[in-house]
């Protein structure tokens, strides 16, 4: 009977033991993931050649998942249900500190300063400018089409002089997201971010590639589909932001803000430039102006393929990370692009 007692005694034990273990490996491993998402949607209305039309648009649902497999190792993986897999990638830091990080996959590319920027954290509607759009390979390009600003490759970024300078360096496929590279060649980035004081960068970027033309461009008609193509970028640009605004619970994500660049790209034979002008005041509670003035010319050898924007709006912060956005742009066109038009946009914004 002893031997029977002592027996269900050690189950018992061995039993506790292992719900403790199963919970501890619950906690370790539900505590290295982390979810993100956010939704964005509204409607726009254009009068473009002077014919109105407007639209209801979902712009962007966006769900990822973070994983910390080590104190030094991570996984990242993004999918946005409107399109496609955007980005999955590995890092590795390499130093004890933030000197060296190693990142393998795909993601967004360091060329711009907006370009790794989230929609979240941008203040226009239709997020970013022209000259980044079309240059970095957001969309706009076809002889590029579109990659949502991001590419296949490999990284190693970091921190220098107690984090005053901070560096980019990457080897990418150039032919996009989710598409297997048309050429052998391999394009270089290279970013260099200067942090003299809180609150305020200077930063330039470079990018050295070869493309090979998924589409034609009425502005570059030597390109053809399946031409390898020299394709080439630089930037340069500053950001100064506030402390936090501190007259609303909502502080933490309305600092006031001044973001400058200038940036210019050559495919082929034809060079392009632009650049833009934005900020983004905080006025009253949760309510912020917003401001931008932004300019593109895809073609600088042949008049007409350039355009201005200017834009004002409201954005109103009614939780954190989310808002409401207004905007209105004047759209000023080349004589290639057609009539100046008027382009009002209206997007609530849902993120955690």
């Amino acid at each position: 009977m002893l031997a029977v007692a002592m027996a269900m005694g050690v189950c018992s034990v061995a039993n506790a033991q292992q719900k403790s273990n199963d919970i501890d490996w619950t906690k370790d491993f539900t505590s290295r993931i982390t979810l993100n998402g956010y939704a964005q949607g509204g409607w726009s209305y254009q009068d473009p050649n002077g014919k109105p039309q407007n639209a209801y648009n979902l712009k962007r649902t966006l769900l990822w998942a973070k994983a910390r497999i080590t104190d030094r190792w991570s996984f990242m993986f993004m999918h946005d249900f409107s399109s496609v897999v955007q980005e999955y990638y590995t890092d590795y830091r390499l130093s004890k500190g933030n000197e060296m990080t190693v990142r393998l996959g795909q993601f967004k590319h360091s060329y711009t300063m907006e370009n790794p920027m989230s929609p979240t954290q941008l203040e226009l509607v239709d997020v970013y400018s022209q000259a980044v759009l079309y240059l970095a390979g957001e969309g706009p390009d076809p002889l590029n089409g579109v990659n949502y600003g991001r590419d296949m490759g490999l990284e190693v970024y970091g921190d220098l002089a107690k984090g005053v300078l901070h560096y980019e360096l990457a080897l990418m496929s150039g032919q996009g997201i989710n598409r297997k590279d048309l050429n052998n060649q391999k394009d270089f980035i290279a970013k260099l971010e200067l942090r003299p004081v809180d609150g305020f960068r200077v930063v330039a970027s470079g990018y050295l590639g070869t493309g090979c033309a998924v589409g034609t461009a009425a502005w570059n008609p030597e390109i053809s589909v399946g031409d390898n193509y020299k394709r080439n970028r630089y930037s340069v640009g500053a950001e100064y932001k506030t402390q936090p605004y501190t007259g609303s619970k909502y502080k933490e994500a309305r600092p006031a803000s001044v973001r400058a660049e200038w940036l210019g790209g050559q495919d082929g034979e034809v060079g392009s430039r632009g650049g833009y002008v934005t900020t983004c005041i905080p006025v009253v509670d949760a309510l912020d102006i917003v401001a931008s003035g932004e300019t593109f010319d895809r073609n600088t050898k042949v008049d007409g393929w350039d355009q201005t924007n200017l834009t004002i709006g409201l954005q109103y912060w009614f939780y954190k990370k989310c808002r409401m956005q207004l905007q209105y742009t004047r759209c000023m066109c080349g004589d290639m692009l057609g009539k100046d038009y008027n382009w009002v946009q209206a997007q609530m914004q849902v993120a955690f």
